[in-house]
């Protein structure tokens, strides 16, 4: 649904406020600075793929320093092609060797569908390329996830990959298993469905069109 005249004048006015303050306090962090002349590479030698949820704050739950990790983000935390191409310039140019995934609870992927596509369709007359990505269930999706950076023929260092979804009440990570658990505590091969990633092309989901 498009906005009335008023509620863009209003929007680019708050817009222009936030980015007017960003900007001094900007100005204020360059005042100070030193250069520390680091490498580009990551000390630590490790990509970070996760959410772009405004309540993560990586570097602190992590305990990391500026310069310790590569972190790619996107809504939900998902490998899709645009994070394998991250990924593959993170190990191939930038030494980075093992990548850990982190969802978390409360992501607003979980409260959304591939209709969202369908909608974006109907009001713009433009149907994306792109699959929405939703889920609902995050263990899932994070082995999801964790077989798709396995699988992509262009990693130095496919198998180096662990999971985790993030509490947002506790602070605590849990690590999900690669492969999923029947109650009785033995694997559950079934699951799961991977995907089979071709030539670097990430399948779509259930449910979603070509």
């Amino acid at each position: 649904m498009t906005d009335t005249p008023h509620q863009n004048a209003d929007t680019k006015r708050r817009f222009n406020e936030v980015v007017d303050g960003l900007v001094a306090k900007n100005a204020r962090y360059a005042a100070a600075y030193t250069d520390p002349g680091m490498s580009a590479r990551p000390v630590q030698r490790v990509a970070i793929v996760t959410c772009m949820d405004a309540r993560l704050d990586i570097h602190e739950l992590l305990g990391l320093e500026l310069g310790d990790i590569h972190i790619i983000r996107n809504a939900g935390g998902v490998v899709t092609d645009d994070v394998i191409r991250s990924l593959t310039i993170s190990q191939r140019h930038l030494g980075t060797q093992a990548v850990v995934l982190i969802h978390h609870t409360g992501c607003g992927m979980l409260t959304v569908t591939e209709d969202f596509r369908r909608e974006l369709e109907l009001d713009t007359g433009i149907r994306p390329s792109w699959a929405v990505e939703a889920f609902a269930d995050l263990d899932g999706d994070v082995r999801q996830s964790m077989n798709r950076v396995r699988t992509s023929p262009f990693l130095l260092c496919a198998d180096n990959v662990r999971g985790f979804v993030y509490d947002v009440q506790t602070g605590l990570l849990r690590e999900v298993p690669a492969v999923a658990e029947a109650p009785d505590g033995t694997p559950n091969l079934l699951a799961d469905t991977p995907d089979v990633v071709t030539g670097g092309m990430q399948p779509k989901r259930a449910g979603t069109d070509s």
